[in-house]
């Protein structure tokens, strides 16, 4: 259907690839991977027209239509979200306005007999059938389809598209590609923006979809459920297998060791013809032989091993400095839009040094929570944040932020403070940033670049409390594993807003479910959580939840269970009240410890130690300082006690 042929692309003075050769078949699902920076969405943007190899050809038939979703895009104001998705039908609505437009003109004429009004009624014939066979009869009950799966209420279509965040209108532009059934459809990410819902929606609809679909993704799982190809961008070249992403990888593992074994025998041959050479030059009754060796290695071709992204992103965050016991707690907080309620009765409370996950639904109010959390939203109820707490905050769309006229290194320089501006070369080549990379601007990086920027920002922030929303987001997977390995090692406490399931696993202990306008804690780790919702996935979690049966209990049970409710409740709110003594004792005794080594600076000096008010002073407040020592061991007693209950 599609013809690549000896494809090369140079940029920036450089060979991306070159000699690049393959077909797109119909109904084909091709997973195009490569580490980040290989070349995958130039390859998009080739096939969909809107970039020019520097050499090669790209054939495709005069009739086919072809949907490119990239990652960043622009988007038009002035519509509603329906409105919106029914631009993909505009070639529909012009067909029935040609339809009526004859259909008139049939009921008019009277000159029935004649040669035009027969041509005039196959043309309606014709036209017609065509209508039907492009489903211009129920394009509306496709759209609500479409939208609904993509995760949007039927009360969000009359909305403007301008009240919607980039992420919702991303899946707005999904939508209407995916309704006009390109016979071709370039995805690249496209799972960035939606949750675990609304991409199985989007895997079944590519199953059932008769089309091609070439894409780029860092999901494994969606790449395993919608792909049987995959072609790999490596060394400038492409190497195509006809199997699924987790069985390319083992095959590409094994074909690795083999090039190595391979390589490792023609490198030994090759010393071992040098050898002879040298050793035999200079002897007339050798020289057929040397002459033989001397064009067996000319005639040598050398193995070349495929590439391994070995530039691993080192990744630590900096020591966090020492917060109170509870740096997060929330009491009854519950937060609105208008009349509508996202969530409410929230209560929780996270330990120092705690990684926590927030998972649901999009729209269910974790990205809200976060930024009540911050301060950035208003919100009913109490949040208190603990002694001496420094908040760090990765978004979302972070790296749409950056400036894009500024180089990598412009883009750090101006944030970075102090010794550390000396080291900024470093710290961009421990990111891969290494080198010319760092004299490139922002608008030429792929999102996965621009992900790993923000990341070194967010890095040079003094912090013991880190908030990550959907961090993975345009990171490979091998970047993942690495913020996975670096917040795991991270001091600190961390909440996580992901969907990502295998990012988290092994990475939290504790999973805060958003749902039905509630937030539930489950203690253990995101497989514990599944493991008790008795699902296989978040998705199937939440729906347990909301369409769980009512359990036919005997009177005396339930009222057993609201009674333990509520005793669970009124104990939940004694804990928060002696955590927030504690953490009161404990920024007094912090504040007097701060006093005291400031007058025993002034002390030390000739005029500080002939004042007699100091030493009057310093006593007071040594003993103060132990007055609060004393007040803090039994707030703790009471607490610990509390707790073992």
């Amino acid at each position: 259907m599609i013809s690549i042929d000896n494809l090369r692309v140079d940029f920036g003075g450089t060979n991306l690839f070159r000699d690049v050769s393959f077909i797109i078949n119909k109904k084909d699902r091709i997973a195009l991977v490569g580490k980040n920076g290989a070349g995958k969405t130039t390859m998009l943007r080739i096939l969909s027209g809107e970039q020019s190899p520097s050499e090669g050809t790209v054939s495709l038939p005069r009739d086919i239509s072809i949907g490119y979703l990239p990652q960043v895009m622009n988007h038009c104001d002035g519509r509603t979200v329906y409105e919106e998705a029914e631009l993909a039908f505009e070639h529909i609505r012009e067909m029935e306005q040609r339809l009526h437009n004859m259909n008139d003109e049939l009921a008019t004429r009277t000159d029935y007999e004649s040669e035009a009004y027969q041509t005039l009624i196959e043309d309606y014939t014709h036209l017609n059938e065509r209508y039907t066979m492009m489903g211009g009869s129920h394009y509306e009950a496709e759209i609500e389809r479409t939208l609904q799966g993509l995760g949007f209420r039927r009360s969000d279509f009359t909305r403007p598209t301008n009240e919607f965040s980039g992420g919702w209108r991303m899946r707005i532009e999904l939508a209407k590609l995916l309704l006009k059934r390109p016979d071709v459809l370039l995805l690249d990410e496209p799972t960035n923006h939606l949750d675990i819902e609304s991409i199985q929606w989007l895997e079944q609809f590519l199953a059932r979809s008769g089309n091609a679909v070439v894409l780029v993704s860092h999901d494994r799982a969606f790449l395993n459920a919608v792909t049987t190809r995959t072609i790999e961008i490596t060394c400038g070249r492409i190497h195509d297998y006809k199997m699924p992403y987790d069985e390319f990888m083992q095959l590409r593992k094994e074909r690795r060791e083999q090039q190595i074994r391979a390589y490792e025998n023609q490198q030994k041959e090759i010393a071992d013809i040098k050898q002879f050479i040298e050793r035999f030059r200079y002897k007339p009754t050798k020289a057929v032989q040397v002459q033989s060796r001397i064009k067996q290695l000319e005639k040598m071709v050398p193995i070349v091993i495929d590439e391994e992204d070995t530039s691993r992103l080192r990744l630590k965050f900096a020591p966090a400095t020492r917060s109170g016991n509870y740096p997060v707690v929330c009491e009854e907080v519950a937060k609105s839009f208008g009349s509508h309620k996202v969530f409410e009765n929230v209560n929780f409370t996270i330990n120092r040094g705690e990684k926590v996950a927030f998972v649901g639904r999009n729209g269910e109010g974790k990205t809200t929570l976060v930024r009540c959390i911050l301060g950035e939203l208003d919100y009913d109820g109490n949040i208190t944040i603990g002694h001496n707490v420094e908040k760090a905050y990765f978004a979302q769309h972070q790296a749409q932020l950056l400036d894009e006229n500024l180089t990598v290194f412009e883009t750090i320089d101006n944030v970075a403070t102090g010794d550390i501006r000396l080291r900024i070369r470093d710290i961009l080549g421990a990111f891969m940033f290494g080198g010319e990379a760092s004299d490139k601007r922002v608008k030429v990086l792929s999102g996965g670049e621009r992900s790993r920027l923000a990341m070194i920002k967010l890095l040079l922030q003094q912090m013991n409390l880190l908030i990550l929303d959907e961090p993975t987001n345009h990171l490979d997977m091998q970047s993942k594993d690495v913020l996975k390995e670096a917040i795991r090692d991270f001091d600190g406490t961390v909440i996580v807003v992901s969907h990502d399931r295998d990012f988290l696993d092994g990475l939290v202990t504790k999973v805060y479910e958003f749902g039905d306008g509630k937030v539930r804690e489950h203690l253990g780790g995101i497989y514990d959580y599944l493991s008790t919702k008795n699902a296989q996935d978040i998705n199937e979690s939440l729906a347990s939840s909301s369409k769980k049966e009512p359990q036919k209990e005997a009177p005396a049970q339930v009222s057993e269970s609201r009674l333990s409710y509520e005793e669970s409740k009124q104990r939940a709110k004694q804990q928060r009240k002696l955590m927030r003594k504690v953490e009161e004792d404990e920024k007094a005794i912090n504040e007097l410890e701060s006093a005291i080594a400031a007058i025993e600076e002034i002390m030390a000096t000739p005029e500080g130690s002939a004042d007699a008010q100091n030493y009057e002073r310093y006593a007071s407040l040594k003993r103060q300082l132990a007055d609060a020592m004393n007040s803090w061991e039994e707030s703790m007693q009471e607490l610990e006690t509390f707790e073992n209950q």
